[in-house]
């Protein structure tokens, strides 16, 4: 690792200089909080196992035997937590001459900064990569399919069939697709929408969506079902990691969906070599993002994917 010294910074070696910039600049909160359920780790990795319950009960002829049934495990989800680390050194002399505060606080509010980074890109991939068939879950299909095999022989879709741009009609299909949800054996399981996940560019209209009294973008005097009905009480998410601004998401309330694995919580380490009076610093945690049960999203690539 190189080691930052007083030729990189000239300028604030001696006075005259009116600003520093570039370093401090507000955050976002942290955004994946919205898109993931928080679980502990304690192992490299983690599995979660789907158990297939029973299918619907049977009429029993008289005098006749009852019918019987099973279930089993099917597939399993893999989290694999990863290690996600950074750090910076300075010399003594660096520290010491510079004239416009510490660098090593400087930097290490930078080293905040880029960790959080990091971590809003990888918990944003999931759903980026949502629709991907080389990125596939623990049944072998990416997080949105309109194909999940089930235990029965069936499959369940947790996307549009035709991808749309958000829009009131659009989310109220979403919210009856969302409402059919079965589980592995054809049973109705009922699951609700909890929160809308957008991009950027489309946070104004996921507001008039929401929150309009009337229909969005109508003359026509009806109401907005959505809004009526209690739909989607979480309100809304800005994702600024999306890659998509087309694309829209919507977390339910599903128990097992998607996940935050944290492993080992963000921890930060200064020392100093004795021999030189370098300092050094670091942030180091351990986490991964992932699915279990694709019923906790359900999503659309948009119109213009």
């Amino acid at each position: 690792m190189g080691t930052m010294n007083r030729a990189l910074f000239p300028k604030q070696l001696q006075d005259g200089l009116n600003t520093i910039f570039g370093l401090e600049y507000k955050r976002y909160p942290e955004e994946w909080r919205a898109c993931f359920d928080v679980e502990n780790s304690n192992k490299a990795y983690e599995e979660d196992v789907l158990v297939v319950g029973l299918g619907p009960a049977q009429v029993k002829p008289e005098g006749g035997p009852v019918a019987k049934d099973e279930g089993g495990e099917s597939w399993v989800s893999r989290y694999r937590n990863e290690t996600i680390a950074l750090a910076f050194a300075l010399t003594q002399e660096a520290e010491e001459d510079n004239l416009y505060g510490q660098l090593g606080a400087k930097y290490s509010r930078a080293l905040a900064r880029s960790m959080q980074h990091t971590k809003e890109v990888k918990g944003a991939s999931i759903y980026n990569n949502g629709f991907d068939a080389a990125h596939p879950g623990g049944d072998g299909v990416p997080l949105f399919s309109t194909a999940h095999p089930l235990w029965n022989g069936g499959v369940l879709s947790n996307m549009l069939p035709t991808p749309a741009d958000l829009s009131e009609t659009a989310l109220e299909d979403a919210m009856i697709r969302i409402s059919l949800f079965t589980d592995d054996r054809g049973i109705p399981t009922m699951h609700q929408a909890r929160k809308l996940l957008v991009h950027p560019s489309n946070t104004f209209e996921a507001s008039r969506i929401l929150k309009s009294t009337g229909r969005v973008g109508t003359s026509d005097n009806d109401n907005n079902a959505l809004k009526t009905e209690g739909y989607l009480g979480g309100g809304v998410a800005v994702n600024h990691r999306f890659t998509d601004p087309d694309a829209w998401f919507v977390r339910t309330d599903c128990p097992d969906g998607l996940k935050h694995k944290k492993r080992i919580a963000l921890k930060r380490g200064i020392e100093g070599d004795f021999e030189t009076g370098n300092m050094r610093y670091k942030a180091r945690e351990r986490y991964t993002f992932g699915h279990t049960d694709y019923r906790g999203a359900f999503g659309s690539q948009g119109g213009g994917s």
